[in-house]
């Protein structure tokens, strides 16, 4: 085995303690918010106060990111989003915490990502051998969803014995772990031109549209991506919770079992994709897995009413989304040259996910002020949807994820038929050959 790739697991492995730290405060903090104000749209702004500050400075952090230390650029980011955590738990201690103080640090942890997503990005793209690249996809995948997989049940079950507090302190010893594995073990190439051309932010971000421009294909992907994650935000990224929770009584054991079985399909989707069970045809593997997530996930997701009916929709929902990121990871790191990737894919990460924070308000504010209300009008349309999804509170939410399955679905499938998709899968089958 390739000595860079050892040291990369080990440098994986490190990041997957650190992101269970982390999102089990996240987990413990929804818990929290929801509790209090019994609000889709609270726990919504979390969300939106994390993407905004991440999407505006996305647009500019490229050009800084390609010119400065990628290892020292990571290493301060990791440690202000640990200096967030460590201020909750301050907070928290103190019996001072507010919700909006949740925004405030969230806004936070979204500015300093802005710098660490493509610096990370680009690292891998420099440690990691391009024959591993897809591996590496998977890898991530599976690590991302066995957190979710155990998220829910060491956060409920510390939450229980000490509430905040001692989450929070796992989620520093976390950070600490991890921050001295990238401190000691990592080491990740840097490259003189890098440094020698100066330009400005907004110099770099024209240069990474241009690029995207001349590159007409993925430029289309990162532009249908957008609005995929734009149907999934109004539903998954806040509106799962409140649904599950609405529908089960509160039972938060019932949405730890549901969040459990998503993180499992992603980790049968990055087991499959690490053992290189990928189609050869990374552009149709995007938009099949894409369509078939929101098809079998959402519509599921909907009409279910019971805990078994949403895990299955869960796994059907979450196992294509390994695929997904795959196809993208091997296409961008393939045609993006090696100088150019902290600008386009700080420019991609800005683009591709403006659309969160719209379609997380968007949802929070459709089901507290629209669906729901709706569902409870007694109007003919509602009485028959009532048939499918069932009645009572949550039951405006679930019309939401038929609506985003339906929508989701045929949008990728027609996106998948564009021309410049086509063109750039024409391309990769050429290059097969």
């Amino acid at each position: 085995m390739d000595k860079n790739f050892k040291k990369y697991i080990i440098f994986w492995l490190s990041q997957s303690v650190s992101q269970l730290g982390s999102s089990m405060t996240g987990f413990a903090l929804i818990l929290w918010v929801y509790t209090m104000k019994q609000s889709a749209l609270t726990v919504s702004l979390m969300s939106f106060c994390n993407y905004v500050p991440y999407i505006l400075v996305s647009l500019f952090a490229g050009t800084y990111v390609d010119r400065h230390n990628k290892k020292r650029i990571m290493l301060v980011s990791d440690s202000i989003a640990a200096g967030c955590s460590a201020l909750v738990f301050l907070l928290w201690v103190t019996n001072g915490l507010q919700v909006w103080h949740i925004y405030l640090v969230n806004s936070v942890i979204g500015f300093m990502n802005a710098f660490q997503a493509p610096a990370s990005g680009v690292a891998i793209g420099r440690i990691v051998p391009k024959e591993k690249l897809a591996n590496v996809s998977g890898m991530n995948s599976f690590s991302q969803n066995m957190v979710a997989v155990f998220t829910p049940v060491f956060a409920s079950f510390l939450f229980a014995i000490n509430g905040l507090k001692i989450i929070l302190m796992v989620d520093l010893c976390s950070f600490v772990a991890a921050f001295l594995v990238l401190l000691l073990v990592i080491q990740i190439p840097e490259y003189e031109s890098d440094d020698q051309k100066r330009q400005s932010a907004f110099e770099g971000c024209k240069e990474g549209y241009r690029f995207l421009l001349k590159n007409q294909g993925i430029f289309v992907v990162v532009l249908t991506m957008a609005l995929i994650n734009f149907f999934s935000r109004l539903t998954y990224e806040n509106i799962l919770s409140p649904m599950i929770l609405a529908r089960s009584g509160n039972d938060s054991m019932t949405l730890g079992v549901v969040n459990a079985v998503m993180g499992i399909g992603g980790i049968l989707g990055g087991i499959m994709v690490s053992a290189g069970k990928l189609s050869k045809n990374n552009v149709k593997m995007i938009y099949v897995s894409a369509a078939l997530s929101f098809l079998m996930g959402d519509l599921l997701m909907g009409a279910g009413r019971n805990v078994v009916l949403w895990s299955a929709a869960g796994l059907f929902a979450s196992l294509p989304i390994a695929f997904i990121n795959a196809g993208q990871n091997v296409i961008l790191y393939k045609r993006v040259p090696d100088k150019m990737q902290g600008r386009v894919f700080a420019l991609r990460n800005a683009i591709q996910y403006s659309t969160i924070p719209v379609g997380i308000l968007l949802g929070g504010f459709l089901a507290d002020y629209v669906f729901e209300p709706f569902m409870q009008s007694g109007v003919s349309v509602s009485l028959i949807l009532q048939k499918v999804v069932g009645s009572g509170a949550g039951s405006g939410m679930a019309v939401m994820f038929l609506c985003t399955g339906i929508l989701g679905c045929l949008f990728s499938i027609i996106s998948y038929h564009q021309k410049a998709i086509r063109a750039l899968e024409a391309e990769e089958k050429e290059e097969i050959k």
